[in-house]
């Protein structure tokens, strides 16, 4: 069965950094679109970066653009995303979806990892 587990969060101080992996199975990672999402309590699940299924091609919501940086490693079946510069207002589960390039049906979460910014 395909399983996404994320790994590396945690907590660090204002403008610290992180690396958040995404590791995949059961499924043919290089033919699906990867994304980053966090969510806090009592809020939607907010979609943070998105990288194209090749790896050329990547989006960031407004608010991380030029802090994160997501990448992925096809032949590891990895993903990843660096958190510069982190601030209290990052804080939050970070869950890693894979959604197939062409069948969207096909559509998986991982449990999520913690990101906690304070101080």
């Amino acid at each position: 069965q395909v399983q996404l587990v994320e790994s590396g969060g945690g907590l660090v101080q204002p403008g610290g950094s992180l690396r958040l992996s995404c590791a995949a199975s059961g499924l043919t990672f290089s033919n699906y679109v990867m994304s980053w999402y966090r969510q806090v309590p009592g809020k939607e699940r907010e979609l943070v970066a998105t990288i194209a299924s090749a790896g050329d091609s990547t989006n960031y919501v407004d608010s991380v653009k030029g802090r994160f940086t997501i990448s992925r490693d096809n032949a590891k079946r990895t993903m990843y995303l660096q958190m510069n510069r982190l601030k209290p207002e990052d804080t939050a589960v970070y869950y890693c979806n894979a959604q197939h390039r062409r069948f969207k049906e096909y559509d998986y979460w991982g449990q999520g990892t913690q990101v906690t910014v304070s101080s």
